[in-house]
């Protein structure tokens, strides 16, 4: 989450008015986070979240995520709808940008999540990839593999701006991840593609909400868990690998799927590219992120660790799924 544009409190109370919610009692722009304007609302009937769609957003694909969102609520999952307005519309137009207001989940993120909660994380993971097995619409992943080399060539040799050497290394990184991605012989469902912690809320060791769908896509459905294990299973840095966490998301995700032969022969190299994915996507947002942009900007280099550290302990990581 993030605030690229600002409402105000003129317009905010404008756009409540359309809803059975409650007046504006206050708003608070949350600064995590790099792709939508977000801001915390409090009204006189309860807490919501008003979600701003930025230009990397496709207004086109609203339909796709909220859809996937309904679906899965209504398979009781802990997921956030977007809430309809009176006229039963869920997708509006604030300040210029396409907005939805979407309920409020409780819980917090971690920063350290524990075995435990991992284990939690990962069954929750699964839990939504079952959930989607009837859900019939596709969307192509708009940062699928297919992605990474015309956004390596957009940063171009800026990249040596984050670390010397960095273009050369990312470009001989996405020849290597290519000429071992699995050409169609791993299940496909729809996945999240970004829950990371902070997209995880827990109560106590339970999972209380899953959020922020807006890289779901259709996609290899071990490609999510590999997406999740490079973002729990280290530290902020990406220096420090923590194996109880990610043995317990394996863990926790095959109690509904668990590891096949073809699973384990390219579970590493999926991480490799979902390191390699958020590398490219971060140093973008680093070298793009506007000065007045109310967003923490992501270390890139945190991600090209974790690929780093995966090619060095590959023989050793995959002990972890025997």
């Amino acid at each position: 989450m993030a605030v690229y544009t600002h409402v105000s409190a003129e317009a905010l109370g404008a756009f409540l008015a359309r809803y059975d919610c409650g007046a504006l009692v206050s708003a608070k722009g949350i600064a995590e986070g790099v792709e939508n304007s977000n801001y915390l609302v409090d009204t006189t009937t309860g807490r919501f979240i008003l979600t701003l769609y930025e230009k990397r957003v496709d207004t086109g694909d609203l339909p796709y995520f909220l859809g996937l969102l309904d679906h899965l609520a209504a398979k009781g999952l802990p997921v956030p709808p977007a809430i309809k307005d009176r006229a039963g519309h869920a997708i509006q137009t604030l300040e210029g940008r396409p907005a939805c207001l979407i309920r409020f989940l409780p819980g917090v993120s971690l920063t350290r999540p524990t075995p435990i909660q991992a284990r939690s994380a990962g069954r929750a993971l699964a839990d939504l990839h079952a959930a989607t097995a009837d859900f019939e619409e596709d969307r192509l992943n708009s940062m699928g593999i297919e992605s990474w080399l015309p956004l390596w060539e957009r940063c171009g040799r800026s990249l040596d701006q984050i670390a010397p050497g960095l273009y050369d290394d990312i470009g001989f990184a996405i020849g290597d991840v290519s000429a071992t991605w699995p050409q169609g012989e791993l299940e496909r469902c729809a996945i999240h593609a970004d829950l990371f912690p902070d997209n995880v809320l827990m109560r106590g060791d339970s999972v209380s909400g899953l959020i922020d769908f807006y890289f779901a896509c259709t996609d290899y459905r071990l490609y999510d868990l590999a997406i999740m294990h490079a973002a729990w299973s280290f530290d902020a840095s990406g220096n420090e690998y923590d194996a109880s966490v990610g043995d317990a998301l394996i863990s926790g995700y095959s109690e509904i799927f668990p590891f096949t032969d073809d699973d384990q022969i390219h579970f590493y190299g999926l991480a490799s590219g979902a390191c390699l994915r958020f590398t490219l996507s971060r140093a973008w947002d680093w070298l793009n992120t506007p000065a007045d942009a109310l967003v923490t900007r992501k270390d890139p280099l945190a991600f090209w660790r974790r690929l780093k550290e995966y090619d060095r302990n590959l023989a050793s990581l995959m002990n972890t799924l025997r």
